[in-house]
Order: C-alpha cells, then sequence, then structure tokens
C-alpha cells in the first residue's frame, strides 16, 4: 500500500488532534491524574535516556526526543500554528520537513489518546494514591491496542530518520534558515523553532541511525514486558 503524502494526512491529523485535546468534546482531559500521569511519564523516561543525556555528542538528540516529541510539553500552539497557515506549508515546505511535522502530529494524537485512556483507568484504580510501576503497568494491560503502542514507537524512529536525511541535505537547510523570518511572520515561530531544534540536533549527532534504532528497540521491549506483566518493565539497557 502506497505511504499517504503528508500534506494529505496533515488535515485530517490536526482536526483530530484538536478535538482530543477540547475538554468540552473530550472530559477526560479535566481528570486530576492525568497531569500526574504526564509527569511520570516523562521522568520514566528520563531516567531510560540517562545513557543518552550522559553523552556529549547523544544528548542534544535525546532532549530533542524528551522535550519536543516524547515528554511533557504542551504543543497545542505548534498545532495551532500548523493547522492556520497549513495551504502555506503544503507549498512551500520540503515533503521531508512536511513528513517530520506530519509524524510529528500523528505522534501527539496517538500519545493524547493513550493517555487519556490512561487517566480514565488510573483515577479510580489509584483512589488519590501516586503512579508507581506496578499501577502504571496494570492500567496499561488494560487499555492495551499493542499495534497503536508499536505504532506510537515507529513514529519517533521515523521522525528520527527523517530528520537525518533532511541534515544531509545543504538545500533543505538552506530552506530552513531562510524561512526562518517568514515563518514568523506567517504566524509559524513554534513549528520553525520545532524544526530548528530537531535540525540542530541531529547535525550535532552526526551518524543518527544507531540512536534512532537503540531508542526504537529499547521502547519496543519495554512495551512487550509491559504486556507480558514482567516485574521491570523498565530494565532494557
Amino acid at each position: 500500500m502506497p505511504r499517504v503524502l503528508a500534506k494529505d494526512r496533515l488535515g485530517s491529523l490536526l482536526a483530530a488532534n484538536r478535538r482530543l485535546h477540547d475538554p468540552a468534546l473530550e472530559p477526560r482531559n479535566r481528570l486530576p491524574v492525568l497531569r500526574a500521569l504526564r509527569r511520570w511519564q516523562a521522568a520514566r523516561l528520563r531516567e531510560s535516556f540517562a545513557d543518552f543525556l550522559a553523552s556529549p555528542a547523544q544528548r542534544p538528540a535525546a532532549e530533542f526526543f524528551l522535550s519536543d516529541l516524547y515528554g511533557d510539553i504542551d504543543v497545542s500552539q505548534r498545532d495551532r500554528d500548523v493547522e492556520r497557515v497549513l495551504p502555506l506549508m503544503r507549498r512551500v515546505l520540503p515533503a521531508r520537513l512536511l513528513d517530520v511535522a506530519a509524524d510529528a502530529i500523528e505522534l501527539a494524537v496517538l500519545s493524547q489518546a493513550f493517555d487519556l485512556r490512561m487517566a480514565e483507568v488510573l483515577e479510580p484504580a489509584l483512589g488519590g494514591a501516586p503512579i508507581d510501576t506496578a499501577a502504571y503497568a496494570q492500567a496499561y494491560r488494560k487499555v492495551g491496542c499493542p499495534r497503536l503502542r508499536r505504532r506510537q514507537v515507529m513514529l519517533i524512529h521515523g521522525i528520527g530518520v527523517d530528520l537525518e536525511r533532511a541534515v544531509s541535505s545543504p538545500t533543505i537547510a538552506a530552506l530552513l534558515r531562510l524561512s526562518r523570518g517568514p515563518a514568523r511572520a506567517a504566524g509559524l515561530a513554534e513549528l520553525q523553532g520545532f524544526l530548528e531544534r530537531g535540525f540542530a540536533a541531529f547535525r550535532a549527532l552526526g551518524s543518527a541511525s544507531a540512536f534512532v534504532e537503540e531508542i526504537a528497540r529499547r521502547e519496543l521491549e519495554v512495551s512487550r514486558r509491559l504486556f507480558a506483566g514482567h516485574p521491570r518493565p523498565f530494565a532494557v539497557r
């Protein structure tokens, strides 16, 4: 089956993301445990990425993954920027950067959908107690959807691969530099910042293949262990 072009995915992904974050349409956004869940997941990821963060060469890429893709941050302004100027983006951005943007927004959609379902399970199960590994793993298994969990990890992998390819293109690097002023004038400052941070991180990394493959390997193994009820699901290094 041919891959759906990024320019054709973006509109539906942005609409889905907007619906999932709207408390009027999705009341689970108001669950008290949701923010605690996001903090817990962000802390877990920083612990899992500790060796990458300790490496001078890998740290920028690890920080980009943790802050811009897989962490406890609000990316709604970036996605509102994209939605507002989507026709312009389709005309002027190179296909590889459109792929990065589309995969990042699909990742945000999947992550938000999973977070809402996890919060719905955890809220009554915890009864006000803090989240721990056992409670998280039990909720993870109850939510299920292993194929979508795999998709979540592979989106991270795909973003890394696309950024590595984009960094190797002098034309795309030049376009990104030249677009800084026009992007801000058009209301795309958050998206421009996201792309520039990714570019800078992967330029510092050099060859990214081993880095993105290792992240995918670890996170797929974490998912497998969580579904299997392993007593130490996050000890995969």
